[in-house]
């Protein structure tokens, strides 16, 4: 997720490290996320790759939904709103990627096909052989690099608001990047990661590595997504700074993909903190037609 913010009506952005966030952030969200923890679950630490990866499963079912966080965000600050509504009928695993959250840091930069490699080990730390993977923004792009790299554990792909080129985003999005701060992050990213992170210190560090990670992103190819070949949910927002044709053009690029763009924001129709509209019913809508999917 991106925070972005135009300036002057001038086609000039302030990004900031999440990818893609695009508009005011409400309290109910975080009560929403506070609800969600004190719901049963089981949580714990699994030794990935060097990282102490943070997880939590929710719920019960055979086909696990494993769920996969924006940039510079945290299981609560993403799927606060939904994951209540999803661990009804399914059992969930939410994960937090590198730097993220609860899991720890290592040396060395980020990257999508290392935390495809992270989630992949998570789920063999789990003695899961196969799951529904559902990112969001920068974990759309995780998800989809698992079901490049480790096609074996993917049943379901859910890809919401990502993209595979540079093109795909709003002009100015990464001109606005280019000179963004941690003084441009959301105030309730920094609140989420301050509220669960083991080091408070690390906001710094998360918010430089997501920068740089999208910074120096390079644009996939077509045949990398001609070879997600496993049933996928495409979903975007008609406002959203990943543009809806770019969106539409990666479906079209999935063999066995679908397509879904609702009204609302970078987020919006999920309740993402920073996006969600207070007493919007677009989230619930939007969890009858994952549901209705999974269970195809």
């Amino acid at each position: 997720m991106i925070f972005v913010k135009r300036i002057r009506g001038i086609s000039q952005f302030i990004a900031v490290l999440s990818l893609f966030i695009g508009s005011a952030c409400h309290q109910s969200a975080e009560k929403k996320a506070d609800a969600l923890r004190n719901t049963e679950l089981t949580t714990g630490y699994a030794p990935v790759n060097g990282l102490r990866m943070y997880y939590e499963i929710h719920g019960e079912g055979a086909m696990p939904l494993v769920l996969i966080h924006g940039g510079g965000s945290t299981i609560e600050t993403t799927f606060g709103t939904i994951l209540p509504m999803l661990e009804h009928h399914r059992q969930v695993i939410a994960l937090e990627l590198q730097a993220h959250g609860r899991t720890s840091d290592r040396d060395s930069a980020e990257s999508f096909d290392q935390d495809a490699d992270d989630v992949a080990a998570l789920m063999q730390f789990l003695k899961i052989p196969k799951a529904d993977f559902f990112g969001f923004s920068n974990g759309g792009n995780t998800a989809m690099k698992i079901a490049i790299r480790h096609p074996q554990l993917v049943n379901k792909l859910i890809v919401a608001s990502s993209f595979y080129k540079r093109s795909g985003f709003i002009p100015g999005f990464f001109e606005g990047l280019q000179n963004a701060t941690l003084e441009n992050m959301p105030a309730q990213l920094k609140t989420g990661y301050i509220k669960v992170a083991p080091d408070k210190n690390n906001l710094q560090v998360m918010f430089n590595k997501d920068r740089e990670r999208m910074m120096n992103v390079k644009d996939w190819t077509e045949d990398d997504l001609r070879s997600i070949t496993m049933p996928a949910l495409l979903i975007g927002a008609d406002h959203d700074v990943v543009l809806p044709a770019h969106v539409a053009e990666m479906s079209q690029l999935m063999p066995h993909a679908r397509l879904m763009i609702l009204p609302g924001t970078h987020g919006s129709y999920i309740g993402e903190i920073c996006s969600m509209k207070s007493g919007s019913r677009v989230p619930k809508a939007t969890v009858t037609f994952i549901e209705e999917f999974l269970d195809e």
